[in-house]
Order: C-alpha cells, then structure tokens, then sequence
C-alpha cells in the first residue's frame, strides 16, 4: 500500500463544525460560512447524535460544500464517510485502526489522527496518515481534554518528534486555538490550526474563518521569508 507523501492536504484553515457549538444555527450554514471565509478542509464532528441523525447531517454537509471544493470529513464514523461520500475520516486512538480505515477507504481518502502523548506519536502510523493533529495546546471547552495542556513548548516538542517520524507530513494543532494566538502556534512549527468554537461559536462565523485564515497565511509567509 502507497503512503500519503505524494497527495498534500492543506490543513491551514481546519474548520470542526460541532452542532453543540453553533448556538443553535444550522451546522451546515455555519459550515457553507466557513468555506466562504476560507476554510481549507471542514470537518463534521458530532458526539452527542445517533448514527442515523449524523449520516443524514454529513450527507447534507457534504452537498452543501461541493460547490466550494473543500475537503469535507467525518470524525470518528468512518462509515458514515464513506456511505456519504466524504473525502476522508478524522480518527482517535480509540477508534478504528488507521490502518483499518485505509484498507477500508483506499489510498486516495483524508485519513487523519489524534495525537495527545508522545507515546502515541512514537506508534503513529505515520505512513499512512494524510496529516496528523497534535492537541491539547491550550485550555478549551470544546473538548474533553483528558491530559493537562501542554502550551506552546510542549507542542513544540511534539512537533520535532513527529517531524523525525515522518518530515513531509502535514500537522495541525488544536485546541483552544483562536485567531489571537493561532500566530504562536505557526511560529512553533504548525502547518495549520484546527478550531472548532473560534468559528462555530462567532457572530460570524464567515468573517471568523476570514480572520484565522489571514493571521496564518501572515505568520506561515514569515516563517518562511
């Protein structure tokens, strides 16, 4: 089986649409607002439906984004990604397998991964993965965190060790990620920032996006000039 070192995924502006958070609007148009303000890949992230009310919303999602071309993911329900017909999967290491998902999904599908310990980087199945995310940077409420946030410089860390297991693979860093601090995390070596409540939970969500997307951009050109 191929890597995924030839197919890039821009994880620049990662969108997670969690209906929980999108005080009460419609998770689509928020999500349809998100690809407007540039979101680079959306993902559907919903703990707290049934299998059959999430397979009905990510199929709505997924008609939705087309017109933008934006990657659209699952979280967790990779069959749900697949019957929909998303572009790929975002798991946990509490899911299935990564390397289950890529037997299942074929080698041109997203296939990503949570990494929260340096442990679970050390096993990461890196030759497989089209990015990997490395959490828990700041405090959020969002999600339940599980392991004490590791700031910037444990990041940091986490990201020099995932850059020697595999160089060329796409990261992205979250939680508690806002357009404030989004600039620390690129200078820390991030190739993108994940969000969920910096959009899904704004005013406008649109302009959101927008702004998260200029300060990483700006901050990404930096650290390369």
């Amino acid at each position: 089986m191929s890597t995924q070192a030839d197919r890039h995924v821009d994880v620049r502006c990662y969108v997670v649409i969690d209906p929980a958070a999108c005080r009460g609007r419609d998770p689509v148009q928020v999500a349809q607002a998100a690809a407007r303000g540039g979101a680079t890949i959306i993902q559907l992230r919903d703990k707290r439906r049934e299998p059959p009310a999430i397979r009905e919303l990510a199929r709505r999602m997924q008609q939705a984004l087309a017109p933008f071309g934006v990657p659209f993911i699952v979280n967790d329900h990779v069959r749900i990604a697949e019957v929909v017909g998303a572009a790929g999967v975002h798991v946990g290491q509490d899911d299935m397998p990564v390397e289950d998902v890529r037997a299942l999904l074929g080698d041109e599908a997203i296939i990503g991964l949570s990494h929260k310990r340096a442990e679970e980087i050390a096993a990461s199945p890196v030759a497989l993965l089209s990015y990997a995310a490395i959490g828990n940077i700041f405090p959020t409420s969002s999600k339940q965190q599980g392991l004490p946030p590791s700031g910037i410089d444990g990041f940091a860390g986490h990201m020099r060790q995932m850059r020697a297991r595999r160089a060329d693979l796409p990261i992205v860093a979250i939680a508690g990620i806002t357009a404030e601090n989004a600039p620390r995390v690129i200078a820390a070596g991030a190739d993108g920032v994940a969000v969920i409540s910096a959009v899904c939970a704004a005013d406008d969500p649109e302009a959101a996006t927008r702004a998260l997307r200029g300060v990483v951009d700006a901050q990404l050109r930096e650290r390369t000039a």
